[in-house]
């Protein structure tokens, strides 16, 4: 990492300090200020707490098969910061972060720009910089309040509701449903994709009310049936229900998992629900979804296999998998979590697949968040588990290899990241 890139980015991230500062003044006025590049080419926006990024990487494949020029942003990154500002698959180049950091830096100070809302209009500057034909903007954190919900989308989706950041969106799923509900615009496209009959209706309910059109909910305008996982990915049935009736395809995309069929379902329902154009590219899909990567996600370069579950849901779809796919054993586990994340329901569902788990520390996990390994290793033989401790997590990497066939990297992005870093995996490649 060269030193310029390097200082600007030190700086940025500086700006990540002191309490959160949701609300859209400040990228209002700092897009403004920049001659609102977001506005020169159509946005598909998307939220929710699991399934957006790999419903953002769905779309971006079927978007690029059929010859768009696509801007993704996306966050947190795993190996490196430019990750997450990408078109067509290329991060931005160090040297253009350095630039626009470096000569917009009096404007981010003197709007105390945060750092996600500098990152933010950074990366809508590029898109608009390289021509994009479209691009695909994931949400931060929540939906109403997040410094991405400045875009005037063709059509927004929120993907499955889950409990995360609680302090800043509410402690019930209604709650943060609402907050994430924010992304739906009057006269633009809506898609729901959560599958629990309560927290769909009233995802339906608020993109109607804010004059949304059209809506689409799964369930009702299209349903996945018939799902099967193995080693080639995840092979669903789609019917989508129209003036006509219901019309079913059988479609597979490399993405391994149950849940990647719905992921799948919500990208192509962004695209029905844009119409025209956007339209035409989800009625051939069969021809681009085999091109979807995601990473850091059921990540496979064996003997590695990388997943950032941070929670027991994630880390619960990642045993399931590893069980579907049949991959080789003994498996050891890496895995370092957060504090604040549930790492006891990690480390009980990690247990279930894996012969050795070696717990550690991350080395970019920030120091207010790393997880008392003391705490952890008495709880683990309390409860019985195969748990070693290896604080250095070089070591922890090494001593992995021993006698696995496979070894899975997982509690948290710090966890996947670092390790990618030093096995010198490319996080972006195909």
């Amino acid at each position: 990492m060269d030193s310029a890139y390097h200082e600007a980015l030190e700086r940025l991230f500086a700006r990540t300090g002191g309490a959160w500062r949701l609300g859209l003044e400040r990228v209002a006025e700092l897009l403004s200020r920049l001659g609102d590049p977001h506005r020169r080419y159509p946005v598909f926006h998307i939220a929710g707490t699991n399934g957006k990024g790999s419903t953002v990487a769905t779309l971006d494949a079927l978007l690029r098969g059929a010859g768009r020029k696509v801007g993704r942003y996306t966050s947190p990154h795993l190996v490196d910061f430019a990750e997450r500002v990408v078109v067509n698959g290329e991060p931005m180049s160090h040297a253009a972060i350095t630039e626009w950091l470096v000569t917009h830096e009096p404007l981010l100070t003197e709007l105390g720009a945060t750092f996600f809302e500098a990152t933010t209009a950074m990366a809508l500057s590029h898109f608009a910089n390289e021509a994009v034909d479209v691009a695909i903007i994931e949400v931060g954190l929540g939906g109403r309040l997040d410094a991405t919900n400045i875009v005037e989308p063709i059509a927004a989706a929120v993907t499955q509701i889950g409990f995360d950041h609680l302090e800043f969106l509410g402690d019930t799923l209604e709650a943060i449903a609402g907050e994430k509900a924010g992304i739906f615009k009057p006269g633009a496209a809506a898609v729901v994709g959560d599958t629990r009959p309560a927290i769909r209706d009233m995802l339906q309910a608020r993109a109607e009310g804010v004059g949304s059109g059209p809506v689409l909910v799964t369930g009702r305008d299209w349903q996945v049936d018939d799902i099967v996982v193995d080693a080639q990915g995840t092979s669903f049935t789609l019917a989508v229900a129209d003036g006509a009736g219901h019309h079913t395809r059988r479609l597979t995309t490399p993405l391994v998992g149950q849940f990647q069929a719905h992921n799948a379902s919500v990208a192509l329902a962004l695209l029905r629900s844009a119409g025209g154009p956007w339209a035409e590219i989800e009625r051939n899909a069969s021809r681009y979804l085999a091109d979807v990567r995601i990473a850091g996600r059921f990540h496979r370069s064996p003997p590695w296999l990388f997943d950032v579950a941070h929670n027991p849901d994630g880390a619960a779809t990642v045993v399931a998998n590893l069980l579907a796919v049949g991959v080789p054993h003994p498996l050891t586990a890496v895995v370092c979590v957060l504090r604040d994340k549930d790492w006891r329901g990690i480390l009980q569902a990690v247990s279930r697949a894996a012969e050795r788990i070696l717990v550690t520390m991350a080395p970019t996990a920030p120091a207010n968040r790393t997880w008392n390994l003391d705490d952890v290793m008495a709880w683990a033989e309390a409860e019985g588990l195969p748990v070693q401790r290896y604080d250095d997590f070089d070591r922890a990497l090494s001593e992995a290899q021993v006698g696995a066939a496979t070894v899975l990297v997982t509690g948290s992005f710090h966890t996947v990241g670092d390790a990618m870093e030093r096995l010198q995996v490319d996080p972006l490649a195909r």
